[in-house]
């Protein structure tokens, strides 16, 4: 397949036919999929008491899913260039099918955690097959709008997914999560059938085995080790969360090692680290996903144990800053377009900050209009980083490493959400303990505790706002131009506007 056409700076053109409704079925799809990741964990008490399990294993129910998607995506950049659009599109909306439908009937909780399995090997796919399609179809002109879009689904989803899950959970049992879910993946399917075609290049070439071996143990074990850090503050823990971190880290070195080794035959081809742009783009990605997911897990604890509000209220109270950022993503595409990143990704790095630094002072006598006021204002900071930072990243690839850079983009989101999700229940865990030590309160304990984590979150959101003034570009035609042809080391050159410049920037 050719690569998009470069237009001369300023020029906005229009989409391949068909183009528009595959992107919106990829984009509805995706929503769905990714909705789940967060969706059942305020169902966990309704859990433990229908299944009679402890909290540790009912925290099964969200590790499970992270840990194949920790195994998965990292092999998606292989499998988009290997299979076709619609085959892997096929596979990956009846493998999340057929996990909704196991997970609903579910009558035990194995039975459950196998479901939730089958689901998080379809939803792995999904996000980086979506971002590779826009890439491919998307002109340069057009891509930080589609991007915007895109970003609807990596933080609205599941942002919302709390939201959801104590709607449903105030009407309904927990199994209707799965119910309302299942028939629209089932339509999503469906339409795929008829509309999907193969606009993604197919390369061919055989997987390395011990590639695939080693990505595996690698970020199951990073994923797991992060995961287990807070339980065993408490103790309660299978193994201490030092050794599958360890084992993770060597075996991510030797696989990192291998890939540059083999290059063009690597399962996930580094050299996108050799673009700058994409380098940069990657470490604010992961600040941005920590304080997203470490937040997420957070607030609820905060609401509901220190504020007293109810499942229902927790979820309506977190639905402003969910929608707030589905509402800024397009137009901060439709920015990005015009002035590119760099005016938009530090002053959203520095709103987050405030944030978070803003939240770490909420306690007992917080209102909750306060609580929903300072949520938005983190939601807008974050809204302003993701699409450029997104689109500027992956479009400074050339169009050989656009399902590699996807890949590593969605491998670096879940290891970074795991990361913060432990760095703040470890200090929130840790900061309660002390203070019940000392005679606190249990209400007084998870207050301290809260906020001793949410300093951390406000230390891990300043040293973004630094990585921020480090982005490049500050027009629209310095980056989505030159963004779609220049080579892995050339991203930064100057050389660009012209068809013939990028041409030989290709060669």
């Amino acid at each position: 397949m050719t690569q998009t056409p470069t237009a001369p700076p300023g020029t906005d053109e229009a989409l391949p036919p068909g183009a528009s409704r595959l992107i919106a079925l990829l984009v509805g799809s995706a929503f769905v999929v990714i909705l789940n990741e967060t969706i059942m964990s305020v169902a966990l008490p309704s859990l433990m008491v229908d299944f009679g399990i402890t909290a540790a294993t009912a925290q099964w129910i969200t590790t499970a899913f992270l840990l194949t998607m920790a195994v998965i995506i990292p092999i998606t950049g292989y499998l988009i260039s290997r299979f076709p659009l619609r085959l892997l599109f096929t596979v990956a909306m009846v493998s999340f099918s057929v996990g909704t439908l196991v997970a609903a009937v579910a009558p035990t909780f194995g039975l459950l955690v196998l479901g939730r399995v089958i689901q998080a090997s379809g939803t792995a796919v999904m996000m980086p097959l979506l971002i590779t399609t826009v890439l491919n179809l998307v002109p340069a002109s057009r891509r930080g709008r589609m991007m915007g879009t895109i970003s609807i689904v990596i933080s609205v989803a599941p942002a919302i997914g709390p939201t959801v899950s104590g709607l449903v959970l105030a009407n309904l049992t927990w199994r209707w999560m799965f119910w309302i879910v299942l028939p629209i993946a089932l339509l999503a399917l469906a339409l795929g059938r008829l509309w999907v075609r193969d606009v993604t290049p197919v390369t061919g070439g055989r997987v390395d085995v011990v590639s695939v071996v080693l990505s595996a143990i690698g970020f199951a074990g990073l994923i797991y080790g992060l995961s287990s850090i807070g339980e065993s503050a408490t103790g309660d823990t299978l193994v201490a969360p030092w050794i599958p971190v360890l084992v993770g880290v060597v075996a991510l070195a030797v696989f990192v090692r291998r890939q540059l080794q083999l290059r063009d035959r690597a399962l996930l081809d580094l050299r996108a680290f050799a673009s700058r742009t994409f380098s940069v783009a990657v470490l604010l990605v992961v600040a941005a996903m920590m304080a997203l997911f470490g937040t997420l897990i957070l607030l609820p604890i905060m609401l509901q144990d220190v504020l007293g509000l109810t499942t229902l209220e927790t979820g309506l109270v977190l639905l402003p800053g969910g929608a707030t950022m589905g509402l800024m993503a397009p137009l901060v595409g439709r920015a990005f377009d015009r002035v590119g990143p760099r005016p938009l990704v530090p002053p959203g790095a520095l709103l987050a900050s405030v944030a978070l630094w803003l939240m770490s002072t909420f306690g007992a006598t917080t209102a909750t209009g306060t609580v929903v006021a300072v949520h938005v204002l983190l939601s807008v900071g974050i809204a302003l980083m993701f699409t450029p930072l997104l689109t500027s990243a992956l479009g400074s690839l050339p169009q050989h490493l656009y399902s590699h850079g996807s890949a590593i983009v969605s491998t670096v989101q879940q290891v970074a959400g795991a990361a913060g999700t432990a760095l703040f229940i470890t200090v929130m865990t840790r900061g309660a303990a002390a203070a019940t030590e000392a005679g606190a309160g249990a209400a007084r304990a998870t207050e301290l505790g809260v906020q001793d984590a949410l300093v951390w979150g406000g230390v891990v959101s300043s040293v973004a706002v630094v990585l921020s003034l480090l982005v490049r570009g500050g027009g629209a035609a310095e980056t989505p131009t030159a963004a779609p042809t220049a080579g892995p080391t050339e991203v930064d050159a100057p050389a660009e506007g012209t068809a013939e410049a990028a041409e030989a920037a290709r060669r």
